[in-house]
């Protein structure tokens, strides 16, 4: 079974990850994990979380962590920044790799990089490489995904609405689900029944009850 670690990047409390106007990078990035893990899971693919929301948690624990479970791979979740925390221009998706890891993690990262771009409508800032902690320290193919600017005016009011980081967290699980090749399982579906009558009366009365208490209910003939 595919293990996969999610990971919402820094904290409430990590300093100097806000948007000019005071919005928490980690307020967005949780948001996404959230939905990413929930419809990754639903598909039957396993996740583990490496953040924590009362606490920043260090790179070290979150690689760590990534590492002892064996996962088959590493996402960490981000809004973006440029400059002195002022608003500027800078804006687009962009994700990263790292150099010595190319080979592994970048066909996960252009799947991932263009589905966001497809998706969301923005434009993208391509395939990048960093030595980041989380992308050079973890023992499987790690990507890093910055999912806008939250410098960018245009791009902040998208990073704090509930939509878009819903829409990129779908994004996100669905283009894992379709690069792993995993189907979803087929629906069970369950009938219950609330009792048998021999008079069509009492039956009639019964569907009646069931109708005005919000539920669909209907008669059916059982042959002797």
């Amino acid at each position: 079974m595919t293990l996969i670690a999610i990971d919402a990047g820094h904290g409430y409390n990590t300093p100097g990850k806000r948007s000019p106007d005071g919005m928490q990078e980690y307020a967005f990035n949780r948001a996404v994990a959230k939905e990413v893990i929930l419809l990754l899971e639903k598909t039957g693919i396993q996740t583990i979380k490496t953040h924590h929301d009362s606490k920043d948690v260090p790179l070290t624990q979150r690689t760590n962590l990534a590492n002892q479970k064996r996962a088959d791979y590493f996402i960490s979740i981000h809004a973006n920044a440029f400059g002195n925390g002022s608003w500027n221009d800078a804006n687009r998706i962009e994700t990263y790799i790292h150099p010595a890891k190319e080979s592994q993690a970048k066909p996960l990262a252009l799947a991932l990089h263009q589905a966001l771009i497809k998706g969301t409508g923005r434009r993208g800032r391509g395939i990048k490489q960093a030595d980041f902690h989380v992308l050079r320290e973890t023992a499987m193919p790690a990507i890093l995904l910055e999912c806008g600017f939250m410098t960018n005016r245009e791009e902040k009011t998208l990073l704090a609405s509930n939509s878009y980081r819903e829409k990129c967290g779908r994004i996100i699980a669905d283009s894992i689900i379709q690069f792993l090749g995993v189907k979803a399982p087929a629906a069970t579906l369950y009938r219950v029944q609330t009792g048998v009558f021999s008079s069509k009366n009492n039956a009639e009365q019964q569907v009646k009850q069931l109708q005005i208490a919000g539920f669909e209910a209907a008669i059916g003939i059982i042959s002797k």
